[in-house]
């Protein structure tokens, strides 16, 4: 009985997932570095490959660990507290953007002459069209996914849960398919091109790094039915289904700010 544990915590044997993925991801990032300067793209490929690794082998350990009992109530408890963390650091990444933004359009500097926003002979963005459509897509994805949430939390409906999580990911791929198309649009018509002007450079980075946090969170909720389908999650342990229902959420509510202030309020006349 020497092994039996007594008390709420998960002792975590030692690992090298940790070492493996900071080397990779200092090699990713400054292979990127050199790519940019217009040397080999392989340096930040080979980093970015040994990131996949990493994520893919150490989440496999968080699942089988939440499988086999490891995750206790006090593992739980630490473990939302680290997905809140790493969400409050995606709005501080998404702050940033929407400050530029607000600067540039409220009172632009340097870039133009004068004090009033000069439109360049750029193809506007209709808000009305596409962007409400995606808007309407994104939003009824949530509304699936909580509707998983709700039939696993009370009654442990796995057939609703499958369906719930499904039509998310339908919607999610929908959002990106309707994102991409947009984007071919504005730039195969107006040949615009990055730094030209200020308004669009924080357009596309905005919408663009909200589209590759869309496409995240599309894996992540294919993960989670992945793993519905083969009996993980119960109503009372499934901390990795509320962590991507959480950041789907907070996907949502960054693309309904992005929608008002950038397309609605932001978008040149």
């Amino acid at each position: 009985m020497a092994h039996e544990k007594n008390h709420d915590y998960h002792i975590l044997a030692p690992s090298i997932h940790p070492f493996v993925g900071a080397v990779s991801a200092f090699v990713m990032l400054f292979g990127a570095v050199f790519w940019m300067h217009g040397m080999t793209p392989y340096v930040c490929l080979i980093g970015l490959a040994g990131v996949l690794y990493t994520m893919f082998a150490w989440w496999s350990e968080v699942t089988t660990e939440g499988n086999t009992g490891d995750h206790t109530v006090v593992v739980r408890i630490g473990l939302r507290y680290g997905v809140i963390l790493f969400i409050t650091s995606e709005i501080m990444f998404f702050s940033a953007w929407f400050w530029s933004f607000f600067k540039h359009m409220i009172y632009p500097m340097q870039d133009y002459m004068g004090t009033e926003y000069v439109q360049p002979a750029i193809h506007p963005v209709d808000a009305l069209h596409l962007p409400l459509i995606n808007t309407l897509v994104l939003l009824l994805s949530g509304c699936a996914v909580t509707w998983a949430h709700h039939a696993l939390v009370h009654g442990n409906d796995r057939k609703a849960l499958v369906q719930g999580l499904a039509l998310s990911i339908v919607l999610g791929v929908a959002f990106t398919a309707l994102q991409a198309y947009e984007y071919y649009e504005l730039l195969a018509h107006d040949g615009w091109t990055f730094g030209q002007d200020i308004y669009y450079s924080n357009f596309f980075m905005a919408t663009g790094f909200h589209g590759f946090h869309v496409l995240i969170g599309t894996i992540f909720l294919m993960v989670c039915l992945i793993r519905a389908i083969k009996g993980d999650f119960t109503s009372g342990q499934h901390v990795g289904f509320e962590a991507a229902a959480w950041y789907w959420h907070f996907v949502d509510v960054v693309w309904l700010f992005l929608f008002f202030a950038v397309y609605l309020w932001g978008a040149p006349v």
